[in-house]
């Protein structure tokens, strides 16, 4: 069976989230691994989960996407 495509979710709002969560949840070739509510857990989570692909919202508290992005690249 080919690897799953392991996948974060980044976004401050709830309903947003959700959404792309039943569109993963409907893909077997995507593995949801995790969802983070602002740029700062983002980050952390994006360390210790190793997402093959990070969906992540701009405009985000404590620090937005770009800044995440930044820090995740690092």
């Amino acid at each position: 069976m080919p690897k799953s495509i392991k996948l974060l979710i980044c976004d401050d709002h709830a309903v947003v989230r959700r959404g792309l969560r039943s569109l993963v949840g409907v893909k077997p070739e995507m593995e949801l691994v995790g969802e983070a509510v602002d740029g700062e857990e983002a980050v952390a989570m994006a360390k210790k989960l190793k997402p093959d692909v990070i969906i992540m919202d701009l405009i985000m508290p404590r620090k937005d996407g770009i800044a995440a992005i930044t820090d995740i690249k690092k």
